[in-house]
């Protein structure tokens, strides 16, 4: 929705998605107080993104990865495919290695942590905003890393999916239309792509990393 305020000069226009109203709120008090930044609209929605996105036209987007309807990488692939200039900041309470992969695959321009200390946060927007991409020493490493391990097919990402909720391989099998031995072959090319040894580390390390989620 948009905001109805006051508008401040030549301000840096911000847009807020998130799921918690009471998140936003503070958010934009925070952004308020900054006097060269301003909310200009917000949506508690992933589907409505776009929408909003295109009734604004922000300067900078803060995205939250996990929302109703689409989640925060499938919002920034629609707002980008038709604004490719868009600049999102993702904000969220999830660091894993996969979602700062995904989020910086689809063109989110930063990544930080909702605990970031509030001139951070808007150092980071005036950055954003300036045409800079800012990503912490130590997230820069972690995506380096996790560039350097092969991609998952999405055959392999629904067998991942599947064996983190306790399916067996014949369960598996049946649910994916494939025999047994398919699913042990694709067993055995995830093993090695994520370098374990047997389905039980395979599950911990997709979790752990954020390849796939407990929801």
């Amino acid at each position: 929705m948009t905001m109805k305020k006051l508008k401040k000069q030549n301000a840096i226009r911000v847009m807020l998605v998130d799921d918690h109203s009471a998140f936003r709120k503070g958010m934009a008090a925070l952004i308020e107080s900054e006097p060269d930044l301003q909310v200009v609209a917000e949506t508690g929605d992933g589907h409505e993104a776009l929408a909003v996105y295109r009734q604004n036209q922000p300067d900078v987007v803060l995205m939250d990865l996990r929302l109703p309807g689409i989640g925060g990488v499938e919002a920034i692939l629609a707002i980008r495919k038709e604004f490719p200039d868009a600049r999102v900041i993702v904000l969220t309470t999830f660091d894993t290695d996969e979602d700062i992969y995904r989020a910086i695959q689809s063109g989110a321009k930063s990544y930080l942590l909702k605990d970031t200390p509030d001139d951070e946060l808007a150092a980071t927007i005036r950055s954003v905003h300036a045409g800079k991409q800012m990503l912490s020493d130590k997230l820069a490493r972690r995506l380096a890393e996790r560039q350097q391990r092969p991609e998952l097919t999405q055959r392999e990402m629904d067998v991942l999916q599947m064996l983190i909720r306790g399916r067996s391989n014949k369960e598996i099998g049946g649910s994916l239309f494939l025999c047994e031995d398919t699913v042990k072959a694709h067993f055995k090319t995830l093993f090695a792509k994520l370098k374990v040894q047997d389905r039980t580390e395979a599950a911990i390390y997709a979790i752990r990393h954020g390849i796939v989620h407990l929801e």
